[in-house]
């Protein structure tokens, strides 16, 4: 029996997310689709019972939190950071989880980084949610970095970092940078397609950093990557995150394991798909 999936977000016309998720059902020889549900946020609630009609689907930007009252059941990381990527739907109960995180930390492994010392995430949204709980959790010390317009909701995700794991979290804005970070997390979408002329940070903010991870994937070598590249520093694309997330979401809807080759080819196949069609 044919299996259905899709992503949700907006905007996604530019997502790769269905040649990774149709490669790894390949892979692992299971009958399924998998589709972009593009949804404007006036109209987000008319697409729930579509949702509901299908085996599990995944969720991006700009609703990882908004989807959180239409799932039945949070778990792990999930419930933890009260933000989900991912859901499971089994008769008539959904079973949300969170892959941002494991993906996060795998993409690291992957690249033979540690998330560890000083650690500046700029942006405070779903995903900047996962990758500060996740610092704290490794006793980083964290800083979230925003524009002035964030600075309230920065102080929010501040404060239940802090309340869930123990560790502070300094708040600071984009222009006033710490002098000194072990890693540099972009959690913006600046760079992203099509604005890919644009960095976050400066070259003199770069020059106080040992390594970069930038979320963005499309382009694979966003331009803060590249900065970071010419400055000599560890640079990780947010595309080993997005195969390692989706990698994880098939272990939750089919219990499917792949291998470290099978992994590795199609995070270069992806690069290169990129830059194709991306």
């Amino acid at each position: 029996m044919n299996q259905h999936f899709a992503l949700l977000g907006h905007p996604i016309s530019h997502s790769i997310s269905p040649f990774i998720h149709r490669r790894l059902f390949e892979i692992s020889k299971i009958s399924a689709d998998y589709v972009l549900l593009d949804i404007c946020e006036p109209d987000f609630l008319s697409v729930i019972p579509t949702l509901g009609k299908l085996n599990g689907y995944n969720i991006t930007i700009p609703y990882k939190q908004a989807i959180i009252p239409f799932v039945g059941q949070l778990c792990g990381q999930a419930k933890i950071c009260s933000c989900i990527n991912t859901v499971k739907n089994s008769g008539n109960a959904s079973f949300g989880y969170n892959t941002d995180a494991p993906g996060f930390l795998q993409a690291l492994k992957f690249e033979n980084l540690s998330l560890a010392g000083d650690v500046t995430i700029l942006g405070c949204g779903g995903v900047a949610r996962i990758f500060c709980f996740e610092a704290a959790f490794n006793s980083c010390n964290v800083t979230l970095a925003v524009r002035a317009q964030s600075l309230n909701h920065a102080k929010v995700l501040a404060n239940e970092v802090e309340h869930v794991t123990g560790r502070s979290v300094t708040v600071t804005f984009v222009n006033a940078l710490p002098k000194n970070a072990d890693i540099l997390i972009n959690a913006t979408p600046v760079g992203m397609f099509p604005n890919v002329d644009e960095s976050p940070v400066t070259d003199s903010d770069l020059s106080h950093c040992r390594a970069v991870f930038d979320a963005v994937y499309n382009p694979h070598d966003t331009l803060l990557i590249k900065k970071a590249k010419s400055n000599g520093l560890t640079s990780i694309s947010g595309l080993s995150m997005l195969v390692f997330q989706a990698v994880f979401a098939h272990k939750i809807w089919n219990d499917v394991e792949f291998s470290d080759g099978d992994i590795s080819q199609l995070i270069a196949d992806s690069g290169e798909f990129l830059k194709r069609f991306g």
